[in-house]
C-alpha cells in the first residue's frame, strides 16, 4: 500500500484532534491518553453492538481504561495545581 494511502487510513481509523488547553507536557500527554481511551470505548462498543461481545465483557473492558485512564491522570498530576 502506498504511504499516502497508508497515512489516510491511519488518520481515519485513529484521529487525532489539536489541543486547546495550557500548554504543558502533561497536558499534552493525558490528552493523548483520552483521546486514546474513546477510540478504544467506540471500538468496544462496536464489538458490543455488533454481538462480538457480551454486555459484560464491554462493560469490564472500559471500566479497566477508565482505570488506566484515572492513574494516567493521577500520575501525570493533571489538575493538581501547586502554590
Amino acid at each position: 500500500m502506498p504511504e499516502y494511502h497508508q497515512q489516510e487510513k491511519n488518520n481515519f481509523l485513529y484521529p487525532c484532534t489539536r489541543y486547546y488547553g495550557k500548554v504543558k507536557p502533561e497536558n499534552l500527554v493525558f490528552h493523548s491518553n483520552l483521546q486514546e481511551f474513546a477510540q478504544k470505548v467506540g471500538y468496544i462498543a462496536g464489538l458490543e453492538t455488533g454481538g462480538k461481545l457480551s454486555l459484560e465483557e464491554a462493560y469490564e473492558q472500559i471500566s479497566k481504561l477508565w482505570q488506566q485512564l484515572q492513574y494516567s491522570k493521577q500520575e501525570l498530576g493533571v489538575g493538581v495545581e501547586f502554590k
